[in-house]
């Protein structure tokens, strides 16, 4: 009983320190990761390149094939899952946002990191969206821990 008391003073009076250093101060949120003209100019050429036959030139994707890539959960959600689906490909049946896509997306794991950064960030800055860019480093993470499986 005595040491829970003594926690629970410990833990009160650290969060009152904390408080009364940070009283007064706005916290800042992370700002999103710049996309530069040169990420966005990459980007598109490789969107070109391998994107542009299944997800079309304005990004719509075509209907019960394959997706949008137009303000969709899959693009503007969850980073680690979008690499993925870049890494790894996408089976078929896939439900995205309510709607099933018949095509089966392949791998495009022999991109660089670089190339899929810049693909992915000018995915996520185009058609409609905008969202924060995808670093070389969140790439070659995941990547890591995928050949680690």
């Amino acid at each position: 009983m005595k040491s829970t008391l003594m926690i629970l003073l410990i833990l009160t009076v650290g969060g009152a320190k904390l408080l009364a250093q940070t009283k007064g101060k706005k916290v800042v949120a992370a700002k999103p990761q710049a996309v530069t003209g040169a990420v966005m100019a990459n980007g598109k050429k490789i969107y070109n390149q391998y994107c542009l036959a299944c997800h079309m030139a304005d990004g719509a994707g075509v209907p019960n094939m394959n997706p949008p890539l137009t303000k969709t959960s899959y693009v503007l959600g969850d980073k680690t899952r979008l690499i993925n689906v870049i890494l790894n490909g996408l089976a078929t049946g896939e439900e995205i946002d309510g709607e099933t896509y018949t095509n089966v997306m392949p791998a495009h794991n022999f991109l660089s990191d670089q190339e899929v950064a810049d693909v992915l960030s000018f995915v996520r800055n185009s058609f409609g969206n905008k969202a924060a860019g995808i670093s070389v480093a969140e790439v070659k993470a995941i990547r890591i821990k995928n050949t680690k499986k």
